[in-house]
C-alpha cells in the first residue's frame, strides 16, 4: 500500500462501506492498560444517572405526600422539610460523582492519546525515507497533532456520555411506562419520527465530516509547503500564483464545513420540534387523565420532567454524533499510517548474522535500483571498497551517486544485486545496528532547533576521544563557537538560518566526528561554499577519514585526486574506475570533466 493523497480517498471510499465501530475496536487496546479507570469512570457515570433520575421522582413524591395529598389529607411541611433535604443531597452526590468522572475521563483520554501520539511518532520514524518522498509534511502533522486531539474528545466527551444518555433515556421509559402506560405510549407515537429523522442526519454528516476532513488536510498540507518553499515563492514572485490555488482549496473547505452546517441547522430545529411536540402531548393527555383522576398531580409533573428530560439526551447524542464522525474519520486516517508498511525489510536478520564490529569490506554485486518501476537508477553496479579506503564518486546530475549511498545506509533496498559488508548480505544486519557504524555528510547539512551541543553530541558519550574540545578542534568548529554568543549551547533554529553554509557544514562534519563511524560519506560536502571555507572543510575531511573508510561524492573533482579509487558514473553504469593518474592516462571521460571543470575555473 502506498499513502499517497489518491490512495487515501480511495481507502476512504472502502472504510465508509463498513462499520464505524472497527475503527473503534481498533481504539481499544490503548485503553485497555487503563480499564480500572475507565470502569471507575463507567462507574461514576450509573452514580450520576441514578441521581438524574431520582430528582423527578423526588419531586413527585413531595408533591402527591406533602403538598397535595390525595384523599383530602393535609399537606406536610416536615415531609415537606425532608424531601428538600434529600432533594439537596441528590444534587450534591450529583455534582461530586459527575466531577470525579470528568477528572478520570481527562486523566484516562489524556494516557491513552500520549501512547497513541508515541505509537504513532515511532512508526513514523520507522518508515523508509522513500515514504516521506510520497508524502506532504503537513498531512503527517495533521494525523499527529490535529487528529490525535479529536480521539481524546472522542474518549473524553462521548464514550462515557453515550452510555449516560443511552441508560437515562433507558431509565425515563422504564419509569414512564411504570407510572402509567397509557400515556406513556401516546406520547412515545411522536418517536419514530425522530428515530427516521436520526438515521438520515447521521447518514449524510458522515458524508459532509468525510469531505471537510480531507479539506482540513489538503489546508494543512498547502500552507507546510508555503512556508517550506518560501524563498522560492518570493524569488519567483509567484505570490499570486499560490495565494490563488490557496483560495481555491480553502473556498472547496468551506464548502464542506457550510455542508456539514446545513445538515445540523436542519436536524436540530427538528429535534427541538419533536420535543416541543412530545411536551404538548403530554401537557394534553395528562391533563385530561389528571382529571379524570387516572394519574396524580405529581405522576403529570414527573412526565413533564422526564419528556424534557428524554430530548435532552437525544439532543446530546446529535452534537456528540458531530464528535464522534470527527474522531472516526480522524481514526481512519491514523490507522492507515500505522498500518503503513512502506519500511526496509528486516524479517531476514537472524541471531548468526549480528552486525559485525569492524567493517572490513563493503560491495555492491550486480546492483540495479529504480524509484518508479521500469525507470531504473543504478543499472548493474559492482565495485568493492576495503577498509581504510577513500573512495570517490563523480558523475553528472543523474548518474546515480546519490542513490549509492542510500541503498548503503538502507534508506531503500536494491531492485536486485547484493550489497555485501563482509562477504554477507547487508538485508540480514539490523538496520539500526549498521547505522551506527555508518556518519554521513550531506551536501546541504540539517541542524534541529535547539542548542550547538544537541546538534553535534548525542546523549552517549562520544567514543575514541578525550573529550568535547578534542572532536571540535578536528572539526575546525573552535574558532566558530568561541564567536557565538554562547558557545555550544547557543540556540539555534531554522535549519541553522543564522549560520553560513561552510558553518553549518563544519557543524555536520563535527556531528559525525563525534559518532566515531567507521563508514564516513560526503554528499558533495563542498558544493555550496567559497574557496576559503572549502580549505577549512576540507582540512576537516581529512581528520575525519582518517584511520577510517570513506567514500566522497564529488562535485569540485579537485576533492578527490588523492582517492585510492575513484568510480565515474553515467546514466547508472560505472563507466570507469581507477586512481586519478590511471584515469587521467585513459584520456576518457573523467580526464574530459577534468578538462572542462579546469577550463572553468580560469574564467
Amino acid at each position: 500500500m502506498r499513502y499517497s493523497e489518491q490512495s487515501e480517498l480511495t481507502n476512504e471510499q472502502e472504510i465508509s462501506k463498513t462499520a464505524d465501530l472497527h475503527m473503534l475496536r481498533r481504539i481499544f487496546p490503548f485503553i485497555r492498560p487503563h480499564a480500572r479507570m475507565f470502569a471507575a469512570a463507567v462507574f461514576l457515570m450509573f452514580v450520576t444517572t441514578i441521581m438524574e433520575l431520582a430528582i423527578p421522582y423526588v419531586t413527585k413524591t413531595a408533591i402527591d405526600r406533602y403538598i397535595v395529598p390525595v384523599q383530602g389529607a393535609k399537606g406536610d411541611i416536615n415531609g415537606l422539610q425532608t424531601a428538600a433535604l434529600i432533594l439537596l443531597l441528590i444534587i450534591l452526590i450529583d455534582l461530586a460523582a459527575n466531577f470525579g468522572q470528568v477528572m478520570v475521563m481527562e486523566y484516562t483520554g489524556q494516557k491513552v492519546m500520549h501512547a497513541l501520539r508515541m505509537r504513532l511518532f515511532a512508526h513514523i520514524q520507522s518508515l523508509s525515507v522513500r515514504f516521506f518522498t510520497k508524502q506532504p509534511v503537513g498531512r503527517l502533522v495533521t494525523r499527529v497533532t490535529n487528529d490525535i486531539t479529536n480521539l481524546h474528545e472522542l474518549l473524553t466527551s462521548v464514550l462515557i456520555f453515550v452510555l449516560k444518555d443511552f441508560f437515562l433515556v433507558t431509565g425515563i421509559t422504564v419509569v414512564l411506562f411504570s407510572i402509567d402506560a397509557q400515556l406513556a405510549l401516546m406520547v412515545y407515537l411522536v418517536f419514530p419520527l425522530v428515530f427516521i429523522s436520526a438515521y438520515h442526519f447521521a447518514k449524510n454528516a458522515r458524508a459532509a465530516y468525510r469531505t471537510l476532513r480531507i479539506k482540513v488536510a489538503e489546508i494543512n498540507t498547502k500552507f507546510s509547503e508555503t512556508i517550506g518553499g518560501i524563498d522560492v515563492i518570493h524569488a519567483f514572485n509567484r505570490q499570486e500564483d499560490n495565494a490563488r490555488l490557496f483560495k481555491r482549496v480553502n473556498h472547496e473547505n468551506f464548502l464542506a464545513g457550510m455542508q456539514q452546517i446545513t445538515v445540523f441547522a436542519l436536524f436540530m430545529p427538528f429535534i427541538e420540534l419533536m420535543s416541543s411536540v412530545g411536551l404538548a402531548a403530554v401537557i394534553y393527555f395528562g391533563g385530561v387523565r389528571f382529571i379524570a383522576t387516572h394519574i396524580t398531580l405529581g405522576e403529570l409533573v414527573i412526565f413533564i420532567s422526564y419528556i424534557r428530560m428524554f430530548f435532552r439526551p437525544i439532543r446530546d447524542i446529535a452534537e456528540k454524533y458531530n464528535i464522534t464522525l470527527n474522531a472516526v474519520s480522524s481514526a481512519e486516517r491514523i490507522f492507515l499510517l500505522l498500518d503503513e508498511s512502506d519500511g526496509i525489510d528486516e524479517r531476514r536478520i537472524g541471531p548468526s548474522s549480528e552486525t559485525p564490529d569492524r567493517i572490513k569490506s563493503l560491495e555492491f554485486d550486480a546492483v540495479r535500483f529504480s524509484y518508479v518501476p521500469g525507470e531504473p537508477v543504478l543499472k548493474g553496479i559492482s565495485f568493492c571498497i576495503r577498509a581504510g579506503e577513500t573512495n570517490a564518486i563523480i558523475g553528472q546530475t543523474g548518474a546515480g551517486k546519490t542513490s549509492i549511498i542510500n541503498l548503503i545506509i538502507r534508506f531503500h533496498d536494491p531492485d536486485s544485486g547484493k550489497i555485501r559488508i563482509n562477504g554477507i548480505d547487508i538485508s540480514k544486519f539490523s538496520t539500526s545496528k549498521l547505522r551506527e557504524k555508518i556518519a554521513v555528510v550531506n551536501q546541504d547539512p540539517f541542524l534541529f532547533t535547539g542548542t550547538l551541543r544537541e546538534n553535534i553530541f548525542s546523549k552517549s558519550r562520544p567514543a575514541g576521544y578525550d573529550n568535547e574540545n578534542e572532536i571540535l578542534s578536528l572539526a575546525g568548529c573552535i574558532d566558530l563557537i568561541r564567536r557565538l554568543p554562547d558557545g555550544l549551547d547557543t540556540k539555534i533554529s531554522g535549519q541553522g538560518s543564522g549560520l553560513s553554509s561552510g558553518e553549518r557544514q563544519l557543524i555536520s562534519i563535527a556531528r559525525a566526528m563525534a559518532k566515531n563511524p567507521q563508514l564516513i560519506i560526503f554528499d558533495e560536502a563542498t558544493s555550496y561554499i567559497d574557496s576559503e571555507t572549502e580549505k577549512a572543510i576540507n582540512l576537516a575531511m581529512a581528520n575525519l577519514t582518517k584511520g577510517r573508510t570513506a567514500i566522497i561524492i564529488a562535485h569540485r573533482l579537485s576533492t578527490i585526486r588523492s582517492a585510492n579509487n575513484i568510480l565515474v558514473l553515467s546514466s547508472g553504469r560505472i563507466v570507469e574506475s581507477g586512481t586519478h593518474e590511471e584515469l587521467m592516462n585513459r584520456r576518457g571521460v573523467y580526464f574530459r570533466m577534468i578538462r572542462v571543470q579546469d577550463y572553468r575555473h580560469q574564467f
